[in-house]
Parts: structure tokens; C-alpha cells; sequence
């Protein structure tokens, strides 16, 4: 401000500027409180009604509105050399001059109410991050105590076993979330995606088939639910089975997106299935095919295509998919048929092909 203040003066017969902003006292009474002045002043300006001089009128100061639409945001005040006159130049200059603090001073505004919500989301998240941890220590501490009372192999152990894994990975996301500070996130990839569990600094290497297990639990569990089939692999490529760096773990984000959006998205009945392919997997569905004019804008984010319209989501799931395996040096994109990733999958339906890095995949041999 004190820019602009400086060069409205420059060149002209000005001896003095001053802004003053609208601002409400303590009993409420408006107020015009000093916010900027050329030259500078060593102390404070004191508000409008309190300076008595202005009461008073005068021939050498003016007065220009800073205002928005209806709203009267301030003014300009004008105060210019005795023996100077008001020109039609100058008159016109300052008027620019309110124009421009005007949208200036609206800027600030509008900053500073988003610095605000901002600051109350993040109250408001660290919060509930702190609420949530306790309803999830309890759960694991039930399941703990279930586990217990099983045999070891039973299905139902192997079933409480999920639960404490999946219990694990939310304790993740929520520690995630707790370090949240500022605007961003930084994660452990050093990359700024959104809510992505940072990989433990004691995490161990595992191979794409161990890291996938989880899921296929979970898949086929939700199958059940939903009273639908479901095809698992039925063969494991040598690649899967060889240790992969720790950060790879995100893989298993995307591949838990991809089943999520199917068994949310696909009608009722429709088969699901997941398919390991030399260079990389097939996520599928014999459902619906999603509509030729939605095939990308499904990969942006927020926007969800039209047969998931009526049900629950965030329209964020494919686009971070999408995101994660290109960070990765891979790809996912939509096939028109899932027989296009294998001749045994239907013609019809939809097929999402995470292809990893050529690097990380060697020929098919079976698993």
C-alpha cells in the first residue's frame, strides 16, 4: 500500500495521502482507522474523529471513497500543497488510485477470510484426529481379545487378522493427518498428495503379491456381502513375487482404489475380478461400459462419472490412482472391454490397466 501511496504522490502537487479503513469499535460504532499515509509518519495516526482538524473543511484536502459495490470500505484522504490547485488530471489520478487500493484492500479481505477458515479447518481436523483415535483403540483392543479365543488357522482368525491390519492402516492415515500443519502435507515420496499414510521408517521390503493379499482378503469379503462374484488371480507372474522397496506400499493405494470404485460403482450382480498381467494388473467389472465422453474426465479430480452420481463418493479415487502410478513411472488407464488386458474377460464392461514401470516386470511364468 505504501507503494501505491508513493507513487500517486510521485510527480504531483500532493503533500500528503492517507488511508483509512471502515472498522466497528467495541460498542459498536463505525470508525475510520488509519492503515497507510505518504510520507510516513513516526507515530500512529489516530482514527478520523479523532483528529479535530478534519472536521473542519478545507480547500486543500479531498476525500475519495473506497468502496465495493454497496459496501463502503474506507477512504482516501487527499491533502495538497497550499498554494497548489485541483486539477482535472489530479482529480482523475486519484480517483484511479481509490479504484486500485480498493481492489487491493478486497484482496486482503478476502485472504485474510480464507487464512481464517483455513485456521478453523485445521482446529476443526486436529479435533477430530484426536476424537477418532479413540473409538479405534477400542475396536483393536475387542479384536485383540477375539483373537484370543480362535485357534490358530481358523478362517475366523485369519478374519481378525484383517481387521487388525486394516485397524493398522487407518492408524496410519490418522498420524498422517495429525502432521498436518500449514497448507500442505509433505510425505515420505516427497511428493503433495493428499491424506497418503507416510511409509514407517521400520517398514521392511515386500513383493507385489504380499502387498496385494490384504486386498484380495478384503475384495473377496466384500464380494460375499454383496452376494456378487468375484475372480481373484489365478496365477502370480514371477515379478510379483520379488522384493519391492518399502515406498512401493503405495502401489497397494491404488490397486484398493480401483476395487473400491468397482464394488461401489458396478451394478449389482456384475462380476469383479482382478487380473495380473505381465506388466502390471487389471482391475475389471462385466458391469455397465462407462460412456465414451466420461472415459477421461473420470480421471479428474472430483468429477464422477454418470452412473455413480446417486451414491456416496469424493470423485477423487481414480485421479489419485492416476496420479500415484505416473509418480511411479507407470500408468493407468481405461480399457473399452476387459478382453483387452485377457481373452478369457468379458467383452463388455470395464477394465482399469495399472501398468507399472518396465523396468520392475520380467516375463510370465506361472505363480
Amino acid at each position: 500500500m505504501e507503494q501505491q501511496l508513493q507513487l500517486l504522490r510521485s510527480e504531483s502537487p500532493l503533500r500528503q495521502l492517507v488511508v483509512y479503513l471502515a472498522r466497528s469499535q467495541q460498542d459498536n460504532r463505525p470508525t475510520l482507522e488509519v492503515v497507510g499515509a505518504s510520507p510516513e509518519v513516526g507515530s500512529i495516526l489516530p482514527p478520523v474523529e479523532a483528529e479535530l482538524d478534519l472536521h473542519v473543511g478545507s480547500t486543500s484536502r479531498r476525500w475519495y471513497p473506497l468502496q465495493d459495490g454497496s459496501v463502503l470500505l474506507g477512504v482516501l484522504r487527499a491533502e495538497r500543497e497550499p498554494e497548489a490547485t485541483w486539477s482535472t488530471q489530479l482529480d482523475t489520478r486519484l480517483r484511479h488510485g481509490a479504484a486500485l487500493l480498493t481492489r487491493a484492500i478486497c484482496l486482503d479481505l478476502e485472504r485474510a477470510k480464507v487464512q481464517k477458515a483455513l485456521r478453523t479447518q485445521r482446529e476443526q481436523l486436529q479435533l477430530l484426529v484426536h476424537q477418532l483415535r479413540n473409538p479405534l483403540a477400542a475396536l483393536r483392543t475387542y479384536a485383540k481379545l477375539l483373537r484370543k479365543h480362535l485357534d490358530n488357522g481358523s478362517r475366523e482368525r485369519s478374519l481378525v487378522d484383517n481387521l487388525l491390519q486394516e485397524q493398522n492402516r487407518l492408524d496410519d492415515y490418522i498420524s498422517a493427518m495429525s502432521r498436518i500443519e500449514g497448507d500442505a502435507l509433505v510425505l515420505a515420496m516427497g511428493m503433495p498428495m493428499a491424506l497418503l499414510p507416510p511409509v514407517p521408517s521400520h517398514a521392511l521390503e515386500s513383493s507385489f503379491q504380499e502387498l496385494l493379499y490384504p486386498l484380495l482378503e478384503r475384495a473377496k469379503a466384500t464380494a460375499a456381502l454383496q452376494q456378487r462374484s468375484w475372480q481373484p488371480p489365478q496365477s502370480w507372474p514371477a515379478w510379483t513375487q520379488c522384493p519391492r522397496p518399502a515406498a512401493d506400499a503405495v502401489l497397494a493405494e491404488v490397486v484398493a482404489n480401483l476395487l473400491e470404485n468397482a464394488f461401489r460403482y458396478s451394478p449389482s450382480g456384475s462380476l469383479i475380478g482382478l487380473r495380473v498381467l505381465a506388466d502390471g494388473i487389471c482391475v475389471w467389472d462385466s458391469g455397465t461400459p462407462i460412456p465414451e465422453s466420461e472415459r477421461e474426465v473420470i480421471f479428474q479430480p472430483g468429477v464422477r462419472g454418470s452412473q455413480g452420481r446417486d451414491r456416496p463418493g469424493s470423485g477423487l479415487g481414480l485421479a489419485l490412482a492416476r496420479d500415484l502410478a505416473r509418480q511411479l513411472g507407470g500408468d493407468l488407464v481405461l480399457l473399452l472391454r476387459p478382453a483387452e488386458a485377457a481373452d478369457d474377460l468379458p467383452n463388455q464392461g470395464n477394465g482399469f490397466h495399472l501398468i507399472l514401470p518396465a523396468t520392475t516386470t520380467v516375463p510370465v511364468t506361472a505363480g
